[in-house]
């Protein structure tokens, strides 16, 4: 069974996470021991998600931990009563991600991030990509939105793309 009383365990993860990065140990493989690994995995996250996040945070500023608890929270719902706890086993291959150009009714980064919500949802992420990276958070800006509620709406809408569009496209003042 998936718990849904997460967050003040989730905090303390991210916590010795940031510790752990300021005090050098900044590679997914040294950033967390065993038992928070293990936590992470029960709730859809993985060791080199949360890094991503914690060595954004620290290079960049961004994203803070609201944020990262605000994405967690859609994807271990989304893992909890979609994928009933399950793994698909899957990982995607960057090479199989729209390209950073590519545009949808003249918004680029739009179709890339669509596809990465839809992996991020799913927890098939390949290690080179980041849902919320440097490219995403302006993008997510400039939209008026937020990555959690940019995943809400790729979880609502599923595979229809014109729908997720127009959406975006309405929440940007664009339509």
């Amino acid at each position: 069974m998936i718990r849904t009383d997460w967050e003040p365990q989730f905090r303390g993860v991210f916590e010795r996470a940031v510790a752990a990065w300021k005090s050098g140990r900044r590679t997914p493989a040294t950033l967390l021991d065993d038992e928070d690994i293990d936590f992470l995995a029960a709730i859809g996250c993985t060791a080199h998600e949360l890094f991503d996040f914690v060595d954004d945070l620290q290079i960049y500023g961004e994203p803070d931990y609201e944020t990262v608890r605000d994405i967690q929270m859609v994807r271990a719902e989304y893992f909890r009563d979609v994928m009933k706890g399950r793994t698909t086993g899957h990982e995607a291959r960057m090479e199989d991600l729209p390209p950073k150009v590519q545009e949808v009714d003249g918004i680029p980064w739009l179709p890339r991030l669509i596809v990465k919500a839809r992996l991020k949802l799913r927890g098939e992420m390949p290690p080179d990509l980041m849902y919320g990276c440097g490219g995403d958070r302006p993008f997510v800006r400039r939209m008026h939105t937020t990555l959690a509620d940019f995943l809400r709406l790729v979880w609502k809408h599923g595979d229809d793309d014109r729908a997720i569009v127009d959406a975006v496209k309405r929440t940007a003042g664009l339509a």
